[in-house]
């Protein structure tokens, strides 16, 4: 299929194998942030065994144009169209599993439904003999025809009322209304009686615990394997030129729709610190070249230093002022899978391309010369984490001469990512929003267990729990890293508090047998006693569900803080904590909560976009304090619920005493 010039909303899956599409997936993702998606690049050939390499809408998702996403605008080749080869259709895509997932959801075992339909059948039973007990006591009195007739059925509509489930549905249909004067709505009403049953609620960090946006709060450069003392002010003379600004400028996916700079909201932050200009080429200057012609961004005038002739003479052509420009040759987006994005980018005039990557700080400097790591990187990092910022690392490296434009369109991004020069950190700022730790405290009175599950540094998360009450200041925090098997070892876990990540001392360790008698401290009656809370990151909990059945549901029982968790490992949690019978409800902000929102209990988006859709309840403020006021409705509801039930209960014993 042909993509159009000026947009679409795609009605199938399609890879795209021409040109260049922007498109807005917070259909199916929640994110309001558009996403650059580019041609499927060729099969890597250059490394052994990667040959025969199959396309996958998972792995090759940055290439995907799914189902109900909209294509904003599209940048093409020279006399060739935009065009996707369709995979997949119906209910196959993206959205269609989306849509049949919200037609037929897997079915939520409540107890509190298990039990009503075991006092309905107690009642029919208690009716039957009701029934045969009216008519034979009837006979033997001699009582009319008719009138044992109507008794008996008297006897059943009583004890089996036909308005049962008519009342328990009007308690639900209040509770709905109720919550939607408070701007909470309800697409799943049964769930409502669920969360007045909930024990356990898990939060997403960024955008429902902290504000959505992030603040840069400065820089640390690294000169000659040392951290220099860290800078505010990005945007000035003497940096304007640097490599470390140039990354800044460069290595984001940031685009221009309608004159209007978009993209990341991270992404922006950092390129509005540095005051560049950015510019794309227009649809008449893609066409007059072969080739699509690179993103351009330059300094501002005023950031460069002015160079004025000398004297009186004329300024020959080769003596002009050199503009300084850098051209965004190729871009490897963003992957949540490697945690990085690279590009390599021209300065205008030089004959060398560079190579400029950003991204987790642990990935970016094991990817880097370790001659060119600073020494002090591990405790720069921890310091910055423990008091909540959001880190980012940048590298750098001068390509080879021999590596053309041409090369680079098809080179791999395991070619260039790697032997680079560690350049410094980005320190950006992540607020608590202002309701959040009111909200938390609320919750711990009434006994309700907090959990945060984040896509976040492990340290950051923990930073954030301890500032907004869900890890007490003197309680402690043990952080289990496991490590799969290999080399023929056996999987392990290494247990450490987080005060002392970086410290592999014997001090810091914690012996694997001591683990057990820690949880017997966790104890609410003495208050006195330091808790204890467990932390893990994504890779950890997947080695533990796969090679530590055993231990799996004590970490649920004990866990807090669950960092750098992928979407489908949000959900897993979600299942691990229901499966040590805990009612768990999930707030989050719909980004990439949607698998974990539809298999809660209780799942509440915060976001208003169609990702809400998958969850059974969406607020419309955007804040925490929705949790507490849906709980309270939905412990009315379940009152009601059984209320209704005794009511039934009373009118039999009315008819049974007025039989006796």
């Amino acid at each position: 299929m042909v993509i159009p010039l000026n947009g679409t909303v795609m009605p199938c899956d399609a890879v795209l194998i021409n040109g260049t599409c922007i498109v807005n997936e917070s259909m199916l993702t929640g994110e309001s942030v558009p996403v650059t998606k580019t041609n499927l690049p060729n099969p890597s050939v250059d490394i052994k065994g990667m040959g025969d390499e199959f396309y996958s809408p998972e792995i090759h998702k940055r290439h995907t144009l799914f189902c109900g996403t909209t294509v904003i605008q599209t940048r093409f080749y020279t006399g060739e169209l935009v065009k996707a080869v369709v995979v997949r259709t119906g209910f196959s895509t993206s959205k269609g599993q989306l849509v049949r997932s919200i037609l037929y959801p897997k079915p939520t075992d409540f107890k509190l439904y298990r039990d009503a339909y075991l006092f309905l059948l107690c009642l029919v039973a208690v009716a039957g003999i009701g029934f045969i007990y009216t008519i034979i006591n009837s006979i033997l009195n001699k009582v009319e025809i008719g009138v044992i007739i109507i008794e008996s059925l008297d006897i059943i509509t009583i004890t089996v009322p036909p308005a049962l489930p008519a009342a328990m549905t009007a308690g639900i249909v209040y509770a709905q209304r109720r919550l939607k004067k408070i701007g909470i709505f309800c697409i799943s009403p049964q769930r409502i009686n669920i969360c007045g049953q909930l024990n356990l609620v898990c939060f997403d960090k960024t955008g429902t615990l902290t504000e959505d946006g992030l603040d840069l709060w400065g820089i640390q450069r690294v000169e000659n394997t040392r951290f220099l003392l860290p800078e505010e002010n990005v945007c000035n003379e003497i940096l304007v030129k640097s490599q470390f600004v140039a990354c800044m400028a460069t290595c984001h996916s940031l685009t221009k729709i309608e004159g209007v700079l978009s993209g990341d909201p991270l992404d922006l932050k950092m390129f509005e610190a540095i005051g560049w200009i950015l510019e794309e080429a227009t649809e008449e200057e893609t066409a007059l070249h072969n080739r699509i012609m690179p993103t351009v961004v330059r300094p501002a005038k005023q950031l460069l230093p002015e160079s004025t002739p000398a004297g009186n003479q004329e300024m020959e052509l080769f003596e002009l002022p050199a503009i300084y420009e850098i051209g965004i040759v190729r871009q490897f987006p963003f992957s949540s899978a490697l945690q990085r994005m690279s590009v390599v980018a021209r300065v205008l005039g030089d004959k060398k391309m560079d190579a400029y990557m950003k991204g987790a700080p642990e990935v970016i400097a094991s990817l880097c010369k370790p001659e060119t790591v600073p020494v002090d990187f591990e405790k720069v990092l921890e310091d910055y984490t423990k008091q909540g910022f959001r880190v980012i690392a940048l590298a750098h490296r001068k390509l080879e001469s021999k590596l053309t434009w041409h090369k680079v369109q098809n080179i791999s991004r395991d070619v260039i990512e790697n032997n680079m020069d560690f350049m410094g950190l980005i320190v950006m700022q992540n607020k608590l929003k202002q309701e959040t730790p009111a909200v938390l405290e609320d919750l711990h009175k009434a006994n309700i267990r907090t959990v945060m599950v984040t896509g976040d540094n492990m340290l950051t998360a923990v930073s954030v729990a301890r500032d907004c009450g869900m890890i007490l200041p003197q309680d402690k925090v043990i952080i289990a890293e496991a490590l799969p098997p290999k080399d023929g070892k056996v999987a392990k876990i290494n247990w450490h508090y987080a005060d002392t990540l970086t410290q592999c001392s014997n001090s810091s360790a914690i012996d694997s047998e001591a683990i057990p008698i820690k949880l017997v401290h966790d104890s609410l009656e003495d208050l006195q006693v330091t808790r204890y809370h467990f932390a893990m990151n994504g890779k950890s909990f997947s080695v533990i569900l796969e090679h530590f059945q055993d231990l799996a549901p004590k970490l649920m029982l004990h866990g807090t803080v669950f960092a750098r968790m992928a979407p489908d490992q949000k959900t897993q949690l979600i299942e691990a904590l229901q499966n040590v019978d805990y009612f768990v409800g999930m707030c989050g902000d719909g980004a990439n909560d949607c698998g974990a929102l539809k298999r809660a209990h209780g799942g509440i988006s915060l976001s208003e976009l169609e990702a809400s859709v998958a969850s059974p309840f969406t607020s419309k403020t955007p804040s925490i304090s929705c949790v507490p006021n849906l709980i309270r409705e939905g412990r009315a509801a379940l009152m009601t619920s059984f209320c209704v039930c005794e009511l039934a209960l009373f009118s039999i014993n009315c008819k049974f005493y007025s039989l006796i």
